[in-house]
């Protein structure tokens, strides 16, 4: 059982967004939703199945044929034959898995193609993004939630919301015009960063890194980069800063899979093959005067990647770079990275005033960083109470084996004094 469950989780994440975007291509966009219905229906006979018969040699065919077939049982419940249906049931009697297509129009990938139709302009900013995160990405209502520092319903307002304005547009799946492409592509980056942010921090299941979300941001990153749309500096700076991110992979669990904290990591377990890479692309994106927070979060990134050791890191520019950051993209999670930096700059208790004087309502809530934080300033002060007090709210918002193992050694600690 345990093989069938593993694998439809690996194709839950690899696959889906790809065979949403094939059969949205033949079914249109207005059908977006039922077609996230079929696949998901398709990956739940896929448990079922597997787990009785055995994994098929062709996992990645058997799912796009079994969700084709239940998107054409779907068309046929609605009596819709005349114009979706023979595209869709044309060729169905191949048994092999979907060859990655070719177009004669701009954008030949399927997903990355799909992103841009469902950062439509005329879809608010926010719908756009929970709506991409949910049809591409495969995200779970709860995991947008945590991703947006937002509530679930506000998710499934959104993305609701979004499916609705398509439909009304009645956009279709055709690569859109160079000027509509660049109007998207700052809502296509975000879903970027979002999807490997979310693999570099997963806030959901068992391990604490997903590589496989990590991988297929920078594969849509890197296939955007080399189109002329994407040949600007937001995106080479963003390639920078999944580089410099995924070279402290390694670093970052150690052997039993437990978080080890940047002060903590064996810096020569670093890939700098990684690290080379991500500073050509940082390179790149320095031509130009343009400013985003890509290039700031890369410089960051390069700043600890550059120091011959966590004590021997630049924390004055550090904290230079937080403050830009915070000018240019402000967000909660800017604040409390800044005060982290402050903390190491000045000391825990300038880091903690920092975190005091944020007015209550702009605390994001049920995030379990914020806690987090407050209890490892309160720890290094010495105030060992106030420090379990707020490791313990983080450990009542903490969704993943890793950070609830994590935060259980911290409270240990507290307890030694």
């Amino acid at each position: 059982m345990s093989e069938p469950r593993a694998l439809v989780e690996h194709f839950f994440r690899h696959e889906s967004g790809r065979i949403v975007a094939l059969l949205t291509r033949s079914m249109g966009v207005r059908r977006l939703a039922m077609v996230e219905d079929v696949v998901q229906s398709a990956l739940v006979q896929a448990l079922e199945t597997w787990s009785r018969r055995g994994v098929p040699d062709d996992p990645a065919g058997w799912l796009y044929r079994t969700a084709r077939n239940l998107a054409i049982d779907a068309i046929r419940r609605e009596r819709a034959l005349a114009q979706a249906l023979p595209r869709l049931v044309e060729g169905a009697d191949c048994e092999s898995s979907p060859v990655d297509p070719h177009f004669e129009d701009e954008i030949g990938d399927e997903p990355l193609r799909l992103l841009f139709v469902c950062c439509h302009d005329a879809v608010p900013a926010e719908s756009r993004i929970a709506l991409a995160l949910r049809t591409l990405c495969g995200f779970s209502t709860a995991e947008i939630a945590r991703a947006l520092l937002t509530t679930e319903a506000n998710v499934q307002k959104r993305v609701q919301r979004a499916r609705d304005r398509l439909r009304e547009l009645d956009v279709g799946f055709e690569t859109p015009a160079p000027a509509e492409l660049r109007a998207r592509l700052d809502a296509v980056l975000s879903v970027i960063y979002l999807l490997f942010s979310q693999g570099c921090h997963a806030t959901h299941g068992e391990v604490p890194i997903r590589r496989d979300l990590c991988d297929e941001a920078r594969r849509l990153a890197r296939m955007l980069a080399a189109h002329p749309i994407g040949e600007v500096p937001a995106v080479h700076a963003l390639l920078a800063l999944m580089g410099f991110h995924a070279a402290r992979f390694l670093a970052r669990l150690d052997s039993d899979g437990t978080i080890v904290l940047l002060e903590a990591q064996n810096r020569a377990a670093w890939d700098w093959s990684e690290i080379r890479e991500a500073m050509e692309w940082l390179a790149r994106s320095a031509i130009g005067d343009e400013l985003t927070r890509y290039h700031v979060e890369a410089g960051i990134a390069w700043e600890h990647c550059r120091a011959p050791s966590f004590a021997q890191t630049d924390w004055n520019r550090v904290v230079e770079l937080y403050e830009i950051l915070d000018q240019i993209a402000p967000s909660p999670l800017t604040t409390l990275n800044r005060a982290v930096a402050v903390s190491y700059l000045l000391g825990p208790r300038a880091g903690l005033d920092r975190l005091e004087s944020i007015p209550p309502e702009s605390v994001p809530a049920r995030y379990p960083g914020w806690p987090a934080v407050i209890g490892e300033l309160n720890f290094r002060l010495g105030r060992f109470a106030d420090a379990e007090r707020a490791w313990r709210e983080a450990l009542r918002g903490t969704t993943t084996r890793a950070d609830r193992e994590f935060l259980a050694r911290r409270l240990d600690l507290c307890r030694s004094g």
